[in-house]
C-alpha cells in the first residue's frame, strides 16, 4: 500500500527518548484517523440516501479491484481448437449443397454460422455462404459478406469442409436437372442423427437443401470433442469482421487505452430485454402498458408477477445497480467505462445516478464519431464493433446474461482470448440487498455486494453447468495443457497446420487420381 505523504517510518538522528515515541504515537493516530475518513466518505458516496455504511471488506477486499485490471488465471491452460486425432479432410465430391438461414441478431447468427459448418461436416456437405436475415429489429441487409471476412472464412475452414459463396449454375441433380434446394425446417436443437437421417436423405435426393430458420437447431451439448472444436475454429479463428470493422474497432480501443485500463459493460436495459424478463414494476404506468404491449406481441403468454421477478434477480440491473455494485467492489469514479448498449428504456431517469457515480462513460458514437460508423451505429456494423471493442477491453461486464446471445457469446470468447477478466454480477445473490438499500436498510451494503461477488468466477476455466451454453463456456474441449499427463487435456504439436496441409494435399491428390481413372475408364 503507497503511503499517505508526510506520512514517514524509518529512524530520524534528531528524535531521542519520550519525545521521539510521542512522535511516533501521533502520527500513528494521524494515520489511522485518515484511513478511517477515507472509508467513511467511500462508504457514504455509494450508500447513498438508503444508508450503506459498512466498509467490512468481506470476501472481496480494495486491493483485489487492482488484480481484476489482469487476466484471470488460467491454471495452465491454453486456448487450442487443432484437431487432436485424425482429422480428415473434405472430399472433392461431397453428398450436396447445404444452405442456411441464420435468423436473429448478429450474434445468434453468428451461433448458427458455427452450426451450420458443423452440419455440413456432418453430412459430408459443401457449405453455401450462410445467409443473414436482414431482421426486423435491426432493419440491416448488409448480409454475411458485408460483416465478414468471407475470403478468411474460406481459407480459416479449408481442412473442415468445402464452402462457396453460391451454387454453381451448371450444377444438376441426379436427375440431370438443375439443382434447386429443398427447403426443411430443422427441429429445434436437432440432434446429429436428424441430420444424418431426415436432412442426409433430402440432399441425396435433390442434391442441396435449404434449412430455415436456422438458429439453435443443432444441439450444443455433443459428445464429440472434435466436433466442439470445430465449433470454435469457426467462431473464434474463421468468423473474422471485415477490414473497415477491424479498423473500427481499433481505432476507438487505441483511444479509450490512451489513458490507461478501460471497462466495458453490455447494459441490457432495454425495452425487448424488459418486457422478456417482465420486470415493469419500477416504472411509470404509461412505460409499463409499452413494455406490457411489447410482450404480448413478441413472447409466449405466461404469468409473471414484476415484484417477484426483481426479488430472485430475474431482471436487468438497473443503470444505478451497475454502479453501486461496482463502487462496493472498490472501483472509483475515475474508472473508464464504455457502454455497449442499445436505446435504454426510461431514458435519462435512470442514467443520471450511474452517470453520477461513473461520469467517465463513453460509447462508439462519443469516442469515434467518424461517417462510416455514424451511418451504421444502430446495425450489424455497430453492433459488430461494439463485440470487438468489449473483446479487447481489459474488463467486461454484462448486466444480464440469461438469453442475451451478445453477453454470452462475449463471455466465451473472452475466455478463449486468454481468461480475460469478466464481471457476471450473481442477480439472484443481489437482488435482496439492492431491495434491502432501496427500502431506506442499507447497512452493511458494501460489505454484503463484496460477499456475495467473492463467489463468483471472474473469468478463469470453470465446468460448464446447464444452462450456460457451449458458446458462453467452450472449456475443457477448446483448451489443453502443455504439461498434462491426460491425452485427452494434452496440447496438439505445434506443426499441427503442417500436418492437415499434407493431409489436405495427399486427399487432393487422391481425389484427383480417382476422378482421372473414371475419365479413362468411360473413354474406354
Amino acid at each position: 500500500m503507497r503511503r499517505p505523504a508526510g506520512f514517514h517510518h524509518g529512524r530520524n538522528p534528531k528524535q531521542h527518548g519520550p519525545l521521539k515515541g510521542m512522535i511516533g504515537k501521533l502520527s500513528l493516530a494521524v494515520f489511522v484517523i485518515l484511513l478511517c475518513a477515507l472509508s467513511f466518505i467511500f462508504s457514504s458516496s455509494i450508500g447513498g440516501s438508503g444508508g450503506g455504511g459498512g466498509g467490512g471488506s468481506g470476501g472481496f477486499v480494495l486491493s483485489g479491484v487492482e488484480k481484476l485490471w489482469e487476466t484471470a488465471d488460467s491454471g495452465g491452460w491454453r486456448p487450442s481448437s487443432a484437431p487432436r486425432s485424425d482429422w480428415r479432410p473434405p472430399p472433392t465430391e461431397t453428398n450436396g449443397y447445404l444452405r442456411v438461414r441464420c435468423n436473429g441478431g448478429l450474434n445468434q447468427q453468428r451461433s448458427a454460422i458455427c452450426n451450420a459448418v458443423l452440419a455440413a461436416r456432418i453430412m459430408n456437405a459443401t457449405l453455401v455462404l450462410p445467409e443473414l436475415d436482414a431482421n426486423s429489429f435491426w432493419h440491416d441487409d448488409s448480409g454475411f459478406q458485408g460483416i465478414y471476412d468471407v475470403e478468411h472464412f474460406i481459407k480459416t475452414l479449408r481442412y473442415d469442409v468445402k464452402i462457396v459463396e453460391k451454387i454453381p449454375e451448371n450444377v444438376k441433380n441426379r436427375k440431370g436437372k438443375k439443382i434447386k434446394a429443398f427447403q426443411l425446417r430443422p427441429p429445434r436443437d436437432a440432434p446429429i442423427s436428424w441430420y444424418l437421417t431426415t436432412a442426409l436423405e433430402k440432399m441425396k435426393e435433390h442434391g442441396a437443401i435449404y434449412l430455415t430458420p436456422f438458429s439453435h437447431r443443432l444441439a450444443e451439448e455433443i459428445d464429440n470433442p472434435e466436433f466442439q472444436r470445430l465449433r470454435c475454429r469457426v467462431n473464434y479463428h474463421a468468423l473474422r469482421f471485415k477490414p473497415i470493422i477491424m479498423k473500427l474497432s481499433k481505432r476507438i480501443v487505441d483511444k479509450l487505452r490512451s489513458q490507461g485500463h478501460f471497462m466495458s459493460i453490455h447494459l441490457r436495459f432495454e425495452m425487448d430485454m424488459l418486457a422478456f424478463a417482465g420486470c415493469f414494476d419500477i416504472f411509470t404506468p404509461e412505460e409499463r402498458k409499452i413494455l406490457q404491449k411489447y410482450r404480448e406481441d413478441n413472447f409466449a403468454e405466461k404469468r409473471l408477477v414484476p415484484s417477484e421477478r426483481r426479488a430472485i434477480g430475474k431482471c436487468p440491473l438497473t443503470p444505478e445497480e451497475v454502479g453501486l455494485l461496482l463502487r462496493a467492489m472498490g472501483f472509483d469514479n475515475g474508472t473508464r467505462i464504455y457502454l455497449a448498449a442499445g436505446e435504454l428504456f426510461g431514458g435519462e431517469r435512470f442514467m443520471k445516478p450511474f452517470r453520477e457515480l461513473f461520469p467517465r462513460l463513453e460509447s462508439h458514437s462519443s469516442v469515434d464519431a467518424s461517417e462510416e460508423l455514424t451511418e451504421n451505429a444502430r446495425g450489424l456494423i455497430g453492433s459488430a464493433v461494439d463485440y470487438m471493442v468489449c473483446l479487447l477491453s481489459d474488463i467486461f461486464m454484462p448486466t444480464y446474461d440469461g438469453p442475451s446471445n451478445f453477453a454470452n457469446n462475449l463471455l466465451g470468447h473472452r475466455l478463449y482470448y486468454g481468461f480475460r477478466t469478466t464481471i457476471r454480477p450473481d442477480r439472484k445473490g443481489l437482488a435482496p440487498i439492492f431491495l434491502e438499500r432501496q427500502k431506506g436498510r442499507g447497512s452493511g451494503f458494501v460489505e454484503s455486494v463484496r460477499q456475495v461477488m467473492s463467489k463468483t468466477n471472474f473469468g478463469g476455466p470453470h465446468t460448464r453447468v446447464s444452462p450456460e451454453s457451449f458458446y458462453t463456456n467452450s472449456w475443457p474441449e477448446c483448451f489443453c495443457q502443455t504439461s498434462s499427463t491426460d491425452p485427452t487435456h494434452k496440447c496438439p504439436p505445434k506443426n499441427v497446420m503442417e500436418i492437415l496441409d499434407s493431409q489436405l494435399e495427399k486427399e487432393a491428390g487422391n481425389d484427383l487420381s480417382s476422378i482421372e481413372s473414371n475419365s479413362t475408364t468411360v473413354e474406354r
